[in-house]
């Protein structure tokens, strides 16, 4: 494939090279013709020059590749360029001029003048071909390393999303596992229930492994077999409530997201309240956006939260900003009823559908 890429390439190289120094002496001579008078020397500069431009520009080409001049420091490149393009111009009047004396072919009194103009004339098509043969090896080399700057910042997006959820099974599976320790022995039954349920967040959690993310409703049901499995430890201090706008369960959300959450506000929440508390999921969105609202009861250090990792918050943002950029929205703030006599925690999450959900959908 690669060797009938390049077989291409010096194809259209070629072709490239014949039409445009063919073009180039049509377009003189037919100025030649008709503005100006045809000279014996006019039928000796035309075919050197289209066969000088053809071969010099040629071996000038193969001597830019051999040093790898499209390495080089822009200005490095720039005097070179100049240069070797004042050295082939040189050349190619050089020979013209030894041409028109060996024959006799100069119809004009000869004058260095005239040396200087054809020298510079020379010059100015042959830097004209330097400049577009450049640039073509620009873009191209821009494009590859677009695409290049693409292909691994995907596999930097794809190794930072299994890392990030590599970080959330193990505390998962642990807490899971405490929260049916004690049934064992005291409800065999119920122990069966939660095994089962446990069984579901495993098969679960195997499966994010391979996807980036999941349906809001196969979500929460994990969700519900967590908080289910929890409520055996918490028993009455634990009461949860969902309530999700139908038109949500189907908008892809990243996996284990808002269990993480659930989880933080069970151990820094509810846990920490001698009488227990509860925790609300809801969701709501339109044709932009998507938002999630996880509150809870309890209170939360901002101060300490900004400054640790225990919490999964950072893990949050960080999978929203992999996969969403700066289009989604997080916050996490402190409330209270309008008596302010009980506190809660509410999380935020805005996922976009459309555009950008840094507005979002109004609660």
């Amino acid at each position: 494939m690669r060797s009938k890429r390049n077989f291409n390439r010096e194809q259209i190289y070629r072709i490239c090279q014949i039409f445009g120094w063919g073009g180039f002496i049509l377009i003189n001579a037919l100025f030649t013709a008709f503005i100006d008078e045809a000279t014996k020397q006019n039928y000796v500069i035309l075919p050197t020059y289209f066969v000088l431009g053809i071969g010099l520009t040629h071996h000038y080409r193969n001597y830019i590749k051999k040093n790898k001049w499209q390495l080089l420091p822009i200005k490095e490149l720039i005097f070179n360029v100049l240069l070797s393009n004042l050295l082939i111009a040189a050349i190619i009047v050089a020979i013209f001029f030894g041409l028109v004396s060996i024959f006799s072919l100069w119809e004009r009194e000869f004058n260095y003048i005239h040396l200087l103009i054809s020298t510079f004339n020379v010059f100015i098509i042959i830097f004209g071909w330097s400049l577009i043969y450049f640039s073509i090896h620009f873009f191209e080399n821009y494009r590859n390393a677009e695409i290049e700057r693409l292909v691994w910042e995907a596999a930097v997006k794809d190794f930072e999303l299994k890392t990030l959820k590599s970080q959330l099974n193990p505390h998962f599976m642990f807490n899971a596992l405490n929260s049916i320790r004690s049934l064992i022995e005291e409800n065999p039954e119920r122990a069966k229930t939660t095994i089962t349920q446990l069984s579901n967040i495993f098969r679960y959690s195997l499966r994010i492994d391979r996807v980036e993310t999941v349906p809001l409703e196969e979500e929460m049901r994990t969700v519900i077999d967590y908080l289910d499995l929890e409520k055996v430890r918490f028993e009455e201090r634990l009461n949860y409530q969902i309530d999700l706008d139908p038109a949500t369960r189907g908008v892809e959300i990243p996996p284990m997201m808002i269990q993480t959450l659930v989880e933080n506000s069970i151990k820094h929440g509810i846990s920490k309240i001698p009488e227990g508390g509860f925790i609300r999921i809801k969701s709501k969105g339109n044709k932009e956006c998507l938002l999630l609202e996880i509150e809870n009861s309890g209170e939360i250090d901002l101060e300490a939260l900004n400054h640790s990792s225990g919490y999964g918050i950072s893990n949050t943002k960080q999978r929203l900003n992999i996969l969403f950029g700066g289009r989604s929205y997080f916050s996490i703030s402190n409330t209270s009823d309008k008596d302010k006599l009980n506190k809660f925690v509410k999380v935020e999450i805005k996922i976009p559908l459309g555009g950008s959900c840094n507005e979002g959908v109004n609660s």
